[in-house]
C-alpha cells in the first residue's frame, strides 16, 4: 500500500513538472514570437487630405490626392518605427476636391500649382527625432521644409497623422496671391475683402500589417 502511494505521488509530481515545463515552453514561445513580429507599410492604402481656408472668417475649403507614391518603406518592430525613413510622392494631378461645378481643382491646379517650380509632384520623407516627435520633411516649389505632426492610432495597425503647413515657408505666397485673385469673388467674405490663407491643414491615414 506504501509502495501503490508513492508511486501515485511520483506521477503527481511528473505531471506538475510536466505541465510547468509546457507553460513554460509556451511562455518562451510567444515572447519569442513577438520579439520577431514587424510591421510594414501596406502598399496603395494610405490617404492624404487637406483643409485650406478662404475669407477673413476663415472658412474651409476641403480636398485630397487620390494617388500617393510609396517610394522607400522599410520594416519595424512597431507601427511606428516601421514609418520612420518612409518616401513618398504625390502627382499634384491627382487633386480632388469634390467641386460640383468641376472648375475649382482646374483653378488649383493652373494658379496655385501651376505658378510654382517643379510642381509635378510633391515629395517627402516621414521622420521621427530622437526625442520621439514626429515629422515630414515635404519637398514642394523647389523648397523642403519640416511639418510637426500629432498622431493617434485607431488601431494596432492604424494611424492618423495631422499637422499644419504654412506655406511662406516654402516660398509659395505668391502661389496664395495668384489663386486668391483667379477666385477674388469666391474669396471675398461679408465684409467685402478677399483672402485666401497660407496655413493648409494636412491629414493622412496610414494603415500597416503584422508580418
Amino acid at each position: 500500500m506504501k509502495k501503490i502511494k508513492l508511486i501515485v505521488l511520483g506521477l503527481l509530481l511528473v505531471g506538475a513538472f510536466s505541465c510547468k515545463e509546457a507553460k513554460k515552453e509556451q511562455e518562451q514561445s510567444t515572447e519569442a514570437q513577438a520579439a520577431t513580429e514587424t510591421y510594414s507599410l501596406v502598399q496603395d492604402s494610405t490617404k492624404v487630405s487637406f483643409t485650406a481656408y478662404k475669407t477673413t472668417e476663415k472658412l474651409p475649403v476641403g480636398g485630397k490626392f487620390t494617388k500617393i507614391n510609396i517610394t522607400k518603406a522599410g520594416e519595424g518592430d512597431s507601427p511606428i518605427a516601421a514609418l520612420d525613413g518612409t518616401e513618398f510622392s504625390i502627382p499634384v494631378s491627382s487633386l480632388f476636391t469634390n467641386d460640383a461645378t468641376g472648375t475649382r481643382d482646374p483653378k488649383i491646379l493652373e494658379f496655385f500649382f501651376g505658378v510654382m517650380e517643379n510642381t509635378e509632384l510633391i515629395s517627402g520623407v516621414f521622420n521621427i527625432s530622437e526625442d520621439n516627435n514626429y515629422f515630414i520633411d515635404v519637398t514642394l516649389n523647389g523648397n523642403t521644409a519640416t511639418i510637426p505632426l500629432t498622431h493617434k492610432a485607431v488601431s494596432d495597425t492604424s494611424l492618423v497623422f495631422d499637422g499644419v503647413m504654412n506655406l511662406e515657408e516654402w516660398d509659395a505666397l505668391d502661389a496664395v496671391a495668384s489663386i486668391n485673385k483667379a477666385c477674388e469673388a469666391l474669396h471675398t467674405g461679408k465684409d467685402g475683402v478677399s483672402k485666401t490663407w497660407s496655413e493648409v491643414a494636412v491629414h493622412a491615414e496610414v494603415l500597416l500589417q503584422k508580418n
